[in-house]
């Protein structure tokens, strides 16, 4: 009975573990995540001051500038989507 009962606790202690280590590794990917929606949001801050002031002579010179700003706000948008999954994967858990 001894036996089982150590085998118990030992697991016991073992599942105590993992899950201190998994609300470690959670912990550490919603800092993470929020670390990069931060320097997305800046970015996206960024360029919305940036076109403002060519947002008349898009018209002027579009091919080009236009390019560049979806090129730039796709990039945005996909960072924001790891963010979004890095924070759903982690409350998952």
């Amino acid at each position: 009975m001894s036996s089982q009962r150590e085998q118990l606790d030992k697991l016991i202690q073992s599942l105590k573990q993992d899950r201190d280590q998994l609300r470690l590794r959670t912990h550490l990917a919603q800092m993470e995540a929020k670390q990069e929606f931060e320097r997305l949001s800046d970015r996206i801050d960024e360029l919305s001051q940036q076109y403002e002031p060519v947002r008349e002579a898009v018209e002027e010179s579009a091919g080009n500038l236009i390019a560049a700003l979806r090129l730039a706000a796709d990039e945005m948008k996909g960072g924001l989507q790891r963010v979004g999954k890095a924070i759903r994967d982690s409350s998952g858990l």
